[in-house]
């Protein structure tokens, strides 16, 4: 009995070692070391970006900002939302329903002790937000609840 539940403890210690090693092979198109990210971002969007921090909710004024633009991610420039797929959900984030194809990937966290699905930027692998399926129900029913330090508006001109 004692050897079999040391072979299970091997294969199961095996397993998550191979998980978290894949997960940190990943490598990015725009990639830099944590002092040159420090450089370049300020120390609130280096906490939220690089750290997965979170803003406080209605701390950002790109929550009711419904100007026509495209955000973009406060990191790489990488653009990641449109304004019109932007709404209200009065959650105090910024919310979109939609991403702009192929700009966002998405990872699992338990920081809250609980799954969530995390929402990254697909150049730099910047923390954006989390996703939740409480969005508007006319279009995706998907919220993308984003830290509004996460993002830099780009009007239209």
């Amino acid at each position: 009995m004692v050897i079999k539940k040391r072979k299970l403890l091997t294969i199961l210690l095996i397993s998550l070692f191979s998980s978290l090693s894949v997960a940190q092979i990943k490598e990015y198109k725009i990639s830099k070391s944590n002092d040159q990210w420090k450089k370049i971002l300020t120390e609130k969007q280096y906490h939220i970006l690089r750290e997965s921090g979170t803003e406080r909710p209605f701390s950002s004024s790109l929550d009711n900002n419904y100007q026509k633009g495209t955000y973009v991610c406060a990191a790489c420039k990488t653009p990641l939302y449109k304004s019109e797929h932007k709404y209200n959900s009065e959650s105090g984030w910024p919310s979109f329903d939609r991403e702009i194809s192929g700009s966002i990937e998405t990872d699992v966290d338990y920081k809250v002790g609980y799954a969530r699905t995390e929402l990254k930027c697909n150049s730099c692998g910047g923390h954006l937000g989390h996703l939740f399926n409480d969005g508007p129900k006319k279009t995706t029913g998907k919220r993308h609840c984003i830290n509004g330090t996460a993002l830099k508006f780009i009007p239209f001109k």
